[in-house]
């Protein structure tokens, strides 16, 4: 069977009849017996199917039909979700060229407007030449979409603009991302404005982003969308600020009786999740979780409640998930689970303040990323330390009836620390050395989340 490289409805149909296939099947060229070959799965699907060479052309692969081939995969949950397994790079940033252009005659446009997805399920166990490809896929961004991946590609060419390249991070966009790409912390660009080099980067879509395509295509939404944007065609931030500002001042109880949700318990205590119920009443979404809005799962954005007191300051220092100490000390920080973390996630910071009478009000809001010249500085040297004093043997003291050890503690660096993130002394992990200790994790300094929120 042929297909005419011209008409996207043709490619569509073509490549409709890899359903069901494994890449083995397909490999005409061997290729998969080339372990070093990185994306030799899209490769394979390039060469071996659509008969047309590897190349590196900054136009789509289909060029007259304006199509570009994409081969991403997804894996299925334990509870049988679907997700994909990573981002989907697109591609190279040259610095030096794209922020001569304008959003529609970009060289992410001219690749990525409309892609043709093969998507096969990457499974651990599985050799690349068994992983089935379950379906395809032409893919095109809708208007919502696309008014947020528009202002993203902006924010990227403004960084370049002003001499920054080698301060973008993953995080400081929605969905499109620059992500970095090359075969280690040494491939390096220069760029036009700054004699800094930076790292090659490029183009990306989130792993959130993907996960929603996906569960979507495949009708895992449960039938119901959270959606924030609703075909206003803005960007996430402008829907925050039309949404929110309206009540800044009100103290919690006027927002809940204005918007009818009840936030005490049957005792008159305030419940838990208090801050979480005004602010999906807040935005429209009464009775609902804001971790199910579309948007928010898109762009990796994670709620967190911040509550100030009368004379300014913060309580409570902010968890993050447990590391595990056999883990922590086999990565390297370029790769490492924090890193990523905060180099993709951006967080939603939902700020109470008590009053001088101590009324409890909604003070702001504010979509934050960890820039990264903290990044790269004091989190990495709070993630060193403490592999550091697993490697070489965490120590411990006893004062009274207390134990303390010898991991980065609050005094650190008053960024990031680390500390107990266990219900008891009983909950643990397992050590390298033998033996366990109580669960910990990493947790930002309240005073540097007080010197995020209070500016």
């Amino acid at each position: 069977m042929e297909y005419d490289k011209t008409s996207k409805e043709s490619i569509l149909q073509y490549a409709l009849n890899l359903k069901g296939k494994t890449f083995g099947e397909l490999d005409k060229f061997n290729r998969l017996k080339n372990k070093n070959n990185k994306g030799n799965l899209g490769h394979v699907i390039e060469e071996s199917y659509f008969g047309y060479d590897i190349n590196s052309d900054s136009n789509p692969d289909f060029s007259i039909a304006g199509i570009e081939l994409k081969v991403t995969p997804f894996k299925v949950n334990k509870n049988k979700t679907i997700s994909a397994k990573e981002r989907l790079v697109l591609n190279i940033i040259d610095y030096n060229e794209e922020y001569k252009h304008n959003f529609y005659d970009s060289s992410f446009w001219n690749k990525s407007k409309m892609m043709l997805l093969v998507f096969y399920e990457w499974k651990p166990e599985v050799k690349q030449e068994d992983y089935i490809i379950k379906d395809v896929i032409l893919y095109e961004f809708n208007d919502d979409d696309l008014a947020v991946i528009k202002n993203d590609w902006q924010i990227i060419i403004d960084k370049i603009k002003q001499g920054k390249a080698h301060e973008i991070s993953e995080s400081d966009t929605s969905y499109l991302a620059a992500c970095t790409k090359g075969k280690n912390k040494s491939s390096v660009r220069l760029q036009p404005f700054s004699e800094i080099p930076a790292k090659q980067r490029a183009f990306s879509l989130k792993s959130g982003y993907m996960t929603q395509l996906l569960r979507e295509h495949f009708n895992q939404t449960n039938g119901s969308k959270i959606s924030l944007l609703n075909g206003s065609r803005k960007t996430i931030e402008q829907v925050l600020k039309e949404k929110f500002v309206p009540y800044y001042g009100m103290s919690i109880d006027e927002i809940a009786n204005l918007l009818d949700v009840n936030i005490y318990t049957k005792e008159g205590n305030l419940t838990k999740n208090h801050a979480q119920i005004l602010s999906s009443a807040i935005l429209g979404l009464k009775g609902m979780n804001i971790k199910d809005i579309e948007e928010f799962n898109k762009a990796d954005i994670k709620f967190k409640t911040i509550r100030v007191e009368k004379n300014g300051h913060i309580k409570q220092h902010m968890s993050f998930k447990n590391f595990k100490y056999t883990e922590i000390v086999k990565e390297e920080w370029e790769d490492s689970e924090l890193r990523n973390m905060f180099a993709e996630q951006k967080y939603l910071f939902v700020v109470f303040k008590f009053d001088e009478n101590n009324v409890l009000r909604l003070n702001k809001v504010k979509l934050w990323n960890m820039p990264i010249s903290v990044l790269d500085t004091k989190l990495k040297e709070t993630w060193e330390e403490t592999v550091r004093v697993i490697n070489e043997g965490i120590q411990i003291n006893i004062k009274g009836n207390k134990k303390f050890d010898n991991l980065p503690g609050s005094t650190f660096n008053h960024v990031c620390h680390v500390r107990p993130h266990a219900g008891t002394s009983e909950d643990t992990y397992p050590l390298p050395q033998g033996g366990e200790h109580v669960r910990k994790c990493f947790w930002l300094d309240r005073k540097y989340i007080e010197s995020i929120v209070t500016v």
